[in-house]
């Protein structure tokens, strides 16, 4: 869709493929496919855990990976800076984030509806001393309402650019036309959001949805900078093939998070202990960043989510196999 000048959208051309499945062997020690299924998904489940240990983080990652889990709906915290150039705007279950850079403000998703970015994500910005009206851009992560549902309103009331892959808008075209945003800028693969000297590399990490993108920003608190990251969607597909895709995901998306030096992981649902680290900030704000995880924390992070991922892969494929079998009256092995 339509190019503006001033959006500096470039395609990255360090960025890194989708791993082959013969790649991703290599990376594993195993194939993924259908070996995968007669190992059973429990054994990847454990594995997970055991990579998890004892960490908040990732034991929680764990959980909200664990088949049937279900979203946590904890009370709405107050809106936070979680550092000096990104706050926090959540109403529980689902948050936003606000990328702040000297020429406006870049918001990840936009809430459920029109009336949170209205008493939500507004006053949320008036209270942090954050110019609302400077919201320039909101990248949407992917097309499911929490996460659009505040966009058409900011667009109509600030003039605000709305991104998204290509595959989410189509696909919000087809089951919300009432409620989506009106079609705007798309998101290439690997492109660079520049904004007040703030590049945000956004990544397709296709899976939850078929355009789902994950960003890779940088921030800081006084003269400490990192590179943070946030996984765009996480409850997994039921479908074999799209689980394929969504492993495919973490693994390009890894690999470009070691290559960016990612040390800071972020979610815009609370899989990740990410609001209970929230207060812990605010109650001791001059203490260390709960959020900085670093590096290896960070690589861990998606290494558990591929174990737990490669676990519903297995039990899906299994399902599969005995559905084939019974159809066919052949005895599953």
């Amino acid at each position: 869709m339509g190019r503006i000048a001033a959006l500096a959208l470039a395609a990255g051309a360090g960025s890194l493929p989708l791993l082959s499945s013969s790649a991703a062997a290599a990376t594993t020690g195993r194939p993924i496919g259908r070996g995968a299924a007669r190992e059973g998904g429990q054994v990847h489940y454990d594995r997970a855990r055991r990579l998890a240990g004892d960490d908040n983080v990732l034991r929680t990652l764990v959980k909200a990976l664990t088949p049937g889990a279900t979203v946590p709906r904890p009370p709405a915290p107050e809106p936070l800076k979680l550092f000096d150039n990104l706050a926090m705007f959540s109403v529980g279950w689902v948050s936003a984030m606000a990328i702040l850079t000297d020429d406006g403000i870049v918001l990840l998703d936009a809430l459920t509806s029109a009336q949170e970015a209205e008493t939500v994500l507004v006053p949320g910005l008036r209270s942090l001393g954050a110019d609302h009206a400077a919201i320039k851009y909101i990248v949407v992560t992917h097309g499911h309402d929490d996460h659009y549902g505040g966009a058409r309103y900011l667009a109509e009331q600030y003039g605000t650019r709305v991104l998204m892959a290509p595959a989410d808008w189509d696909l919000v075209a087809r089951k919300d036309p009432e409620h989506a945003p009106a079609r705007d800028l798309d998101i290439r693969d690997g492109q660079r959001l520049t904004l007040g000297g703030t590049t945000i590399r956004l990544h397709h990490t296709p899976g939850h949805t078929p355009g789902t993108v994950s960003p890779i920003f940088p921030v800081w608190s006084g003269r400490e900078r990192r590179t943070a990251m946030l996984w765009g969607g996480l409850n997994p597909p039921s479908d074999p093939s799209d689980l394929r895709t969504y492993l495919a995901s973490i693994r390009s998306f890894r690999a470009r998070m070691w290559q960016a030096d990612v040390e800071v992981e972020l979610s815009n649902h609370p899989n990740d202990n990410g609001l209970e680290r929230a207060e812990q900030l605010r109650n001791n704000p001059d203490g260390p960043n709960p959020f900085v995880l670093g590096r290896p924390r960070t690589q861990r992070f998606m290494m558990v989510m591929h174990h737990m991922l490669r676990g519903r892969l297995a039990d899906a494929e299994a399902s599969s196999d005995t559905a084939h079998a019974h159809g066919t009256g052949l005895r599953a092995e």
